[in-house]
């Protein structure tokens, strides 16, 4: 297995990766295709497996109001023959010990037992929009000590409406399917 960034001439096959990751939702390849298509500055990394992908992670801009706060952790997903054993896992290690991650706060919107074993904490502040109470929204490197309601790249309002910054996913799925 080996993690590299993820290359244009790779986006048909994470694409085809998160349809089979997120079965029934294309939430997750709408997200992916328009951070392309609109040139977004987004960090990602691929596993390759015999020349297959099998996993994906990707990071975007946090926002506190027009400033960049941190880094969105969204979509991290394994291909599912595939789950189950470590990869999720591995490449998000991975991911958080590269340069323009491991110097960020990173948010992610997810189950909180998995994103626990890396260091990350449920958070107080910022307020996720689509969490309310923040039950699935975590953190990690935050020392935040102002209330906001963190933003989003405008590619999160797949199917929703707001503002820039203001999307978002259409909800927090019960089970995490995808994510590793």
């Amino acid at each position: 297995m080996k993690i590299r960034e993820l290359t244009p001439e790779n986006y048909a096959k994470a694409s085809a990766l998160l349809q089979q990751a997120f079965p029934g939702s294309t939430y997750e390849v709408q997200l992916v295709e328009n951070f392309h298509k609109n040139g977004k500055a987004v960090h990602e990394w691929v596993c390759i497996h015999t020349n297959r992908i099998i996993a994906y992670i990707a990071f975007s801009n946090a926002y506190n109001g027009s400033g960049v706060c941190g880094l969105h952790l969204a979509p991290l997903a394994v291909k599912p023959e595939f789950q189950n054993q470590g990869i999720g896992a591995e490449l998000l290690r991975f991911a958080l010990r590269q340069g323009a991650i491991k110097e960020n706060t990173i948010f992610v919107l997810g189950d909180p037992g998995f994103y626990k074993k890396f260091g990350f904490e449920l958070c107080s502040m910022p307020v996720c929009p689509f969490d309310k109470k923040n039950a699935h929204f975590l953190s990690i490197r935050n020392n935040t000590s102002s209330q906001f309601t963190v933003g989003y790249e405008s590619e999160f309002n797949i199917g929703t409406q707001g503002a820039h910054g203001r999307g978002g996913p259409r909800s927090l799925r019960k089970k995490s399917q995808g994510r590793k």
